[in-house]
């Protein structure tokens, strides 16, 4: 019988809370968290999900080379010889990750339950459950689309209810505590005229309840970032605000402006009365900056479209946009030194970048991490970077990149809005472009300025995400955004890179995982 608290990973995508309770140490160096159940539909996400749980089955320090060789290539045939050389530690994985892809709420339900039972009975210390039901239907722009879907109503979109998907898996394992995610706009979504979060609240405190049953453990939700109320004149300790359980990640470590709900449930008889959980440790200003993380990766040029992508059409296009936007610049009241674009591009560069970007003499991967970071983010096993795979963009759009990033440079870091666009060429043949829908169409992620918050989106195009860096003209590689994200340098992204892309923004950020992880440690050690 294992003596660790064990987890159930649900809607994991690919592992970013599962990596944060799973890599926990406690202050003796021991990993007290094991994942015993991960459950992801999506196939490219469980491949991420399957390798990464079978790097875990490794001690730190202990993973085989042959792990590092296929990384590197990215070859099928090296993930099965892996696989195969590793025979115990790939089965346990593959058991972990239930096999296959399954989804909650569909005809996996009985495979997903035959697994938490199994582990249940196996192991009678301390569950904890994890994760966070799908978001689109709760997003702001996702609750915008809908809107615009003739004869769209949400009490019949079945995404608004997967978390009474969540609620079964509580009734089942019954943990002692849970931790449950999703977005900002889950706190204003409605359903039937009502906020589907007090809902969702209600029935988290009962589980077994809300699913018709009529008796079954209760839990208190608490916020990581707010103190619990004083009891009021009727001794209810209730937060003031849902807004409450809002985490701003930049706050705690993370370099994201990146905004989410989460929710600890604790089984109310865990702590005795009048306790409740510590908070997260609020880090002070400044917080991380766009090049804290992103600088020590090599540097890339885009791909081209429309056009050959070769290196030289490529230095051709960058110089006549340089001449272009020299003027767009100055129109903007942008004073630049003579022909600074232009000495800019010429340092640009041939290399689009690749599935591993090795180290290159007096230029290596982890050097300029803050101390801080760089034990979470750097492997010295890999020598280089991986998923690093600059997009193509259009001509047009390296001329907007350019202009965009320039003007960044020299404005404090400020993006340029659709009205600074006011060259015919440089102004995107969108019809809604001057609707002032779209004024931050073209987002730069500063040098100096926290990151904004890393989304799915960015697997569809890059224009919120523009590189802060004139002379590579470019958007955000998965790598890039991973390191955004928090994921370590060794976690490898499966599929092809708009999957990859998908995989990294719906995740939950595992350095913030690995504070929650403190925090419920400290509830049950």
């Amino acid at each position: 019988m294992s003596s660790k608290i064990h987890i159930v990973d649900l809607f994991a995508g690919p592992g970013g809370l599962g990596e944060g309770f799973s890599s926990f140490e406690d202050a003796e160096g021991r990993r007290p968290f094991k994942l015993v159940a991960s459950v992801e539909k999506e196939a490219s996400a469980h491949r991420t999900l399957t390798l990464r749980a079978f790097f875990r089955q490794f001690e730190k320090g202990e993973v085989p080379k042959a792990y590092y060789d296929y990384v590197k290539a990215g070859d099928p045939k090296l993930r099965k010889e892996l696989f195969d050389a590793f025979k115990s530690q790939s089965e346990a994985a593959i058991e972990e990750t239930l096999g296959t892809p399954r989804a909650l709420g569909s005809e996996d339900h009985y495979a997903i339950f035959d697994r938490i039972k199994a582990v249940k009975q196996q192991h009678r210390g301390p569950w904890v459950v994890i994760g966070g039901p799908p978001c689109q239907a709760y997003s702001v722009v996702g609750r915008a689309r809908n809107r615009g879907v003739e004869g769209y109503q949400p009490e019949n979109d079945p995404r608004h209810f997967l978390y009474k998907e969540y609620l079964k898996v509580l009734r089942e394992v019954e943990p002692e505590v849970f931790v449950m995610e999703n977005v900002r706009g889950i706190l204003t979504a409605k359903v039937h005229g009502s906020r589907i979060f007090d809902s969702i609240l209600r029935d988290l405190r009962n589980p077994a309840k809300s699913l018709g049953e009529s008796f079954g453990v209760e839990y208190d939700i608490y916020s990581l970032s707010m103190p619990l109320p004083y009891p009021d004149a009727l001794g209810d300790r209730t937060y003031q605000s849902n807004t409450d359980y809002l985490i701003k990640a930049e706050e705690f470590g993370i370099p994201q402006t990146r905004h989410r709900v989460i929710l600890l449930g604790v089984r109310k008889n865990v702590l005795k009365e009048g306790e409740s959980p510590r908070m997260l440790s609020r880090r002070e200003p400044p917080y991380f900056r766009t090049s804290d993380v992103i600088r020590d990766l090599p540097p890339l040029r885009s791909g081209l479209t429309k056009i050959e992508n070769t290196s030289e059409n490529w230095h051709q296009n960058l110089q006549q946009a340089a001449k272009a936007v020299q003027p767009w610049l100055e129109e903007c009241g942008i004073e630049l030194p003579r022909d600074f674009l232009l000495n800019a591009v010429k340092s640009s560069l041939d290399s689009q970048g690749a599935n591993y970007v090795p180290d290159k003499r007096g230029r290596k991967v982890g050097s300029s991490l803050p101390t801080e970071l760089k034990n979470w983010f750097f492997d010295e096993n890999l020598e280089g970077c991986l998923n690093h795979f600059a997009r193509s963009h259009m001509p047009s759009d390296i001329f907007r990149y350019l202009f965009a990033s320039s003007f960044a440079e020299h404005k404090g870091g400020a993006s340029p809005k659709s009205g600074d666009y006011n060259h015919p060429d440089s102004i995107p043949a969108h019809k809604n472009w001057g609707s002032g829908h779209f004024v931050d169409r073209f987002k730069v992620q500063a040098r100096d300025r926290t990151p904004s918050t890393v989304t799915s989106h960015i697997a569809k195009d890059g224009h919120y995400f523009i590189h802060y860096a004139p002379s590579q003209c470019r958007s955000l590689t998965v790598r890039e955004a991973a390191r955004i994200q928090t994921f370590p340098d060794n976690y490898f992204f499966e599929g092809n890179r708009t999957q990859q892309y998908v995989q990294v923004g719906n995740a939950v950020p595992p350095l913030l995982a690995n504070q929650i992880a403190d925090v419920v440690y400290d509830l049950l050690k």
